[in-house]
């Protein structure tokens, strides 16, 4: 177990943190458990984390508010828990960069799935050993970059290159949603056809609320994000990526 990818779970109720330790650790996975803000941001100042499991209800403080902290000091994927009930929450999670959410009660075994869907989409392997994994990439993107309006789309490397030559941080969903737009210019993708191509990427879908990753993707690469160019909105079908992007 002391070589496997470092999670660390931040949830304030013991039993919920022994179960969310016993089935990632069963799957691999090291783990590092504490209970609110400070103890979090704590332990990612001194541990070389790959993930964070975070539950939204924390005492004294807002796990909003902590997932936007990570986002703006941390380079790592985050997967919301939430027992409140409210789609509003996990939406507001998404809009901040989370990569994925999961609902209390949770199944363990759906726990587990998604946070090696999470990590394999980071480029961070499928499982909880300690050698490198290929982020599941398909063989044919080894050598593939994707060049659109300045921008440059790197696949092996999961990275975005913007105009000026600065790397734009994107989530492991934000990610594989432009990658497909990408790889499929000019045509309507509809939400579902969205959902099965991550399906078929990474074993999961990232969730089912990809007009959020569409409104952050915007927010990104978009001139004016409220009058996208580059993803625009085919109403009751779906997007519509129009850039013409070149290999190589």
């Amino acid at each position: 177990m002391s070589e496997g990818r470092l999670i660390v779970i931040c949830d304030d109720d013991p039993q919920v943190a022994a179960l969310l330790r016993r089935s990632l650790e069963a799957a691999g996975y090291r783990t590092c458990c504490v209970a609110d803000g400070e103890s979090l941001r704590r332990a990612l100042r001194n541990k070389p984390a790959e993930l964070v499991v975070l539950d939204l209800m924390l005492p004294g403080e807002d796990g909003l508010v902590l997932l936007r902290e990570i986002r703006d000091h941390h380079d790592l994927p985050v997967v919301i828990l939430t027992g409140r009930g409210e789609p509003l929450d996990r939406v507001i999670g998404l809009e901040l960069g989370a990569d994925d959410y999961l609902g209390k009660p949770f199944e363990p075994r759906e726990l587990v799935a998604r946070v090696r869907s999470v990590l394999r989409r980071a480029g961070g392997g499928s499982g909880g050993g300690s050698g490198g994994g290929s982020g599941g990439r398909r063989p044919a993107e080894e050598a593939e970059r994707l060049r659109f309006e300045g921008w440059i789309l790197d696949l092996p490397a999961r990275e975005l290159t913007g105009p000026d030559g600065a790397v734009v941080p994107l989530t492991a969903a934000e990610f594989d949603l432009l990658a497909e737009f990408a790889r499929r210019p000019g045509r309507v993708l509809s939400r579902d056809q969205l959902l099965e191509m991550a399906r078929r990427r990474s074993g999961t879908p990232y969730d089912r609320s990809i007009d959020v990753h569409v409104m952050n993707l915007r927010r990104k690469i978009e001139a004016d994000a409220r009058n996208p160019q580059l993803i625009k909105t085919v109403y009751g079908a779906g997007y519509i990526f129009t850039a013409t992007p070149e290999r190589g």
